[in-house]
């Protein structure tokens, strides 16, 4: 580091710090250009961090930290790389899989048994909801099985996108053995952190709505919003919509062997159990930890990174056996799985390093000042008001994780020794906000990896989710209110889903209605 370490900018934790990312997801949502709206935010953030506009301005220091500190730094971090290898790694198994033909024989095979475009929907949730442990593993996994499934159906790139997008962190905040639950369990000191986990699932509405939505979505096949338009225009046979389609020109993988179903079936299934295994192993599974407290100690990014690494080594040996593929051909799948990556892989080093820039402003320390200050005759919505913050700040940071990190030591600070049920309550709130912001926000990794497993345009699939997303979260704040004050979490649930279902009735029947009144 060149720059000193302890120097601190003079906008540090004020709500300038917010800026950065608020620019880039602004111009990103309106230009619908994310790699240039990203890289606005990361210089934005360096000006400010190097007192732009004000006295003692220094552009060499804004320069280091936009180059040194951000984009070097984030790929010199062994997470980050780590995260990187398992993308790669997993674009040259989707790569080997098609050129085997097992991708091929799993589509023949699903054409017989999944003949309509809701069975293709619930099909991508179902997979979605049993691949749990992880959100990177499950956006790329269900994209690569399901997508050439969907197409064959007619269902947009841009609806995949949000069936696989809301299978993942939704679904892995509320299951036990996830990467997720480790990283919540971590955040809860002082307090069992896995028994905690385990009582807030009931209060996670935000993480249960989404999943009724999905479900509710597809069984009375309505749409609305942007989704809509794509959803038209998928059954005419336009999957994208707009024109710009950064994986439709992508070179298809020429098909060398007379695959079967095994062949796309077994490296999945050899995948999930490797990265289970690499995850674990993290973890001190192999040193005598619990299985349990072995997930809940692991590394996600090295566990991914080592279990797919494995699993590429043992599909290229079974291709070999089966000569289904020669060696030669696995070995041309390697940068050809690492080109499909790259649009994923670019906009995941801007969003890191547009979280270094807000970080180095302390937009953390800002909000958590905010939220720290509720009390009084406020707590009794404080769920609903630690909801909403983690969900802004989830959104304009891009990380779930770091939203965790902030907020809930806050809420165990307030309420550990005096109301175990609060305490509950607002943890639940924190996780369920910090996903929802997470879930449409255009930096973050998962929203990013959603749309590579569809190979979606990323604004597209930000841009037709959004109105999914808002709709849930506002059903969702209304029952922590709810919550705050009944204290249970059956009640509000009950009321929230059929609101939802509800709405979603009163949408189709509007949407028939328009419709009818067209034709007449």
């Amino acid at each position: 580091m060149i720059l000193a370490a302890e120097y601190v900018p003079s906008m540090y934790a004020t709500v300038w710090a917010l800026v950065p990312p608020v620019v880039a997801i602004v111009l990103a949502l309106i230009t619908k250009e994310v790699y240039s709206s990203l890289f606005v935010g990361i210089v934005i953030g360096g000006l400010f961090y190097g007192n732009a506009f004000q006295p003692g301005f220094s552009a060499e220091r804004s320069v280091l930290h936009i180059f040194e500190d951000g984009l070097v730094g984030v790929l010199s971090d062994s997470d980050n790389v780590g995260i990187l290898i398992f993308l790669v790694v997993l674009g040259v198994m989707v790569s080997m899989m098609n050129k085997a033909g097992g991708s091929a024989a799993f589509g023949e095979w699903a054409s017989e048994h999944i003949k309509t475009r809701i069975g293709a929907q619930l099909s991508a949730i179902i997979l979605g909801v049993l691949i749990f442990i992880d959100d990177y593993f499950n956006c790329l996994t269900v994209g690569s099985v399901m997508r050439p499934v969907t197409d064959k159906h007619q269902v947009s790139r841009a609806k995949l996108a949000y069936l696989i997008d809301a299978t993942a962190a939704p679904v892995c905040i509320i299951a036990p053995i996830s990467s997720w639950a480790a990283a919540v369990t971590g955040f809860v000191k002082g307090e069992d952190g896995f028994s905690i986990f385990i009582k807030a699932i009931p209060y996670n509405y935000y993480a249960l709505f989404t999943i009724i939505a999905m479900v509710t979505l597809v069984v009375l096949q309505v749409d609305f919003g942007p989704m809509a338009k794509h959803e038209a225009n998928a059954k005419k046979g336009d999957l994208f919509t707009t024109g710009d389609r950064p994986y439709a020109e992508a070179k298809q993988d020429v098909i060398k062997g007379k695959g079967k179903v095994i062949d796309l079936v077994f490296p999945i299934l050899v995948l999930i159990i490797s990265c289970i295994i690499g995850m674990i192993y993290t973890g001190g599974f192999f040193d005598g930890t619990g299985f349990v407290d072995a997930f809940a100690g692991s590394n996600a990014s090295t566990g991914l990174m080592l279990g797919s690494f494995f699993a590429l080594i043992i599909t290229i040996c079974f291709y070999s056996i089966r000569r289904v593929l020669s060696f030669t051909d696995c070995c041309n799948s390697i940068p050809e799985g690492f080109k499909a990556m790259v649009p994923a892989i670019l906009i995941l080093t801007f969003a890191w390093t547009l979280k270094i820039m807000t970080e180095s402003l302390g937009a953390n320390k800002f909000v958590a000042g905010l939220v720290g200050g509720v009390s009084g005759p406020l707590l009794g919505l404080f769920p609903a008001i630690i909801f909403l913050v983690g969900a802004f700040l989830a959104f304009a940071t891009g990380t779930s994780w770091g939203t965790f990190g902030i907020l809930i030591p806050i809420v165990v600070n307030i309420f550990s020794g005096t109301n175990h049920t609060m305490m509950i309550i607002s943890i639940s709130a924190c996780m369920a906000g910090a996903v929802c912001g997470d879930h449409c926000s255009p930096i973050s990794d998962t929203t990013i990896m959603a749309s590579a497993g569809a190979q979606c345009n990323h604004m597209n699939h930000v841009s037709t989710q959004l109105p999914y997303v808002v709709l849930v979260a506002a059903i969702s704040c209304l029952t922590y209110i709810i919550a705050g004050f009944v204290r249970n979490p059956v009640v509000p649930f009950i009321i929230g889903a059929l609101i939802l279902i509800g709405t979603f009735v009163g949408i189709k029947y509007i949407t028939r209605t328009d419709k009818a009144n067209e034709q007449a």
